[in-house]
């Protein structure tokens, strides 16, 4: 081999097994994180392939072997993220009237705890004038310096926290039955809420921040996962119009977030209409979507946009959506097969078996058997 055949076989192997690791099951941090940068690897690997034609001779048996498995390597990852892409089929149909009585719009902001330039997040709000806002990552500071907007979002719902994961919803829109939850972990709270549309209709919301499958934060990503398909139990029993919304920490084309999807019936904007990728906001070439907006199939969408950067490591992401229980009809709502329902369910037994078994009592409904 020569010095360049090593180093392009050897980077060859690298994003190879990054590939194979994102397509394994298993809830390491290491192995997950190769969830995240499917676009990256996939760019890579394409350089790679192209470096290949160059300077291999392809008269070797390695050479057509680790080419082959990099083509390989390529098209599954392709298929992975495809589908957020203009290239494929919208999955929410769009809505072009002017009902603003069955409308609603709402912000999400990871403010970053640290980041002191609320200005910008304050002047992205009057500008858009969402009529929610979600932020994460919020503290004491950042609740002084939004205390601002509670003349026009007089409905909040707040929990200020210096551990990375505090949250605040406002609201221009009247809140009920809203509640802070702690669905997994005892210092990640989540909100739960139902808001009213201006004809009155009732949205249920979810607001999450569950950690990260990281070294600082979780070893694995069990907690996530658990957290994530808990809110999606709930939705499958309640079916009616709901609303998903926050910092995931998960990726859109991961299989946890599409097992999610699945489980919740949830209709996610971004496919069919790009990445709209949310973090790194200082990092350019490594960026993907962490920040996601899911709702009921009885939906339209008006308008989605990632927003300009607030000096935060996220961008924040605006939506605008139109309530219209017909739309459920232009829909086609994802499914979970028996398969999928019983590793959510396991998935869910992992993250908190105590949760579990309350979940499995009957009067729970959502479907759980509990271990004998």
């Amino acid at each position: 081999m020569s010095g360049i055949e090593i180093i392009l076989f050897s980077l060859a192997v690298l994003f190879v097994a990054a590939t194979l690791a994102s397509h394994l099951k298993w809830t390491a941090w290491w192995i997950r994180v190769t969830d995240f940068p499917r676009l990256q690897i996939t760019i890579s690997m394409l350089l790679i392939f192209i470096l290949s034609l160059a300077f291999y001779r392809f008269n070797e048996a390695w050479q057509i072997i680790i080419s082959s498995l990099l083509l390989l390597s390529i098209a599954y990852q392709v298929v992975k993220i495809s589908r957020y892409t203009i290239f494929s089929p919208k999955q929410v149909v769009a809505y072009h009237g002017n009902d603003q009585e069955q409308s609603i719009s709402l912000m999400v902001s990871n403010v970053l705890q640290t980041n002191r330039n609320s200005s910008e997040l304050l002047k992205l709000v009057e500008e858009l004038k969402p009529d929610l806002l979600l932020t994460v990552e919020a503290n004491d500071w950042w609740e002084k310096q939004l205390s601002l907007i509670e003349k026009d979002y007089v409905h909040t719902i707040k929990k200020p926290l210096d551990n990375l994961y505090g949250m605040i919803l406002y609201s221009k829109l009247e809140l009920k039955d809203a509640q802070i939850n702690y669905l997994i972990d005892d210092d990640i709270p989540s909100i739960e809420a139902q808001v009213r549309l201006r004809s009155g209709q009732l949205i249920q919301i979810y607001c999450l921040h569950p950690k990260p499958p990281f070294p600082t934060e979780s070893d694995t990503s069990t907690e996530r996962d658990g957290e994530l398909l808990l809110v999606g139990k709930k939705i499958e029993k309640e079916r009616t119009p709901a609303l998903v919304f926050g910092d995931f920490n998960d990726v859109a084309w991961s299989k946890s977030t599409r097992m999610f999807q699945k489980v919740s019936q949830l209709l996610d904007p971004r496919i069919g209409r790009g990445f709209f990728n949310t973090f790194h906001a200082q990092h350019f070439l490594m960026r993907w979507p962490l920040d996601h907006i899911f709702h009921s199939s009885d939906f339209k969408l008006i308008k989605i946009k990632r927003l300009k950067s607030i000096g935060s490591d996220h961008f924040p992401m605006y939506i605008s959506l139109h309530f219209e229980p017909t739309s459920k009809q232009l829909h086609e709502e994802p499914q979970a097969d028996r398969q999928e329902e019983q590793e959510a369910k396991e998935k869910i037994r992992d993250a908190d078996p105590k949760k579990y078994q309350q979940l499995a009592a009957p009067e729970n409904g959502l479907g759980i058997t509990p271990n004998r």
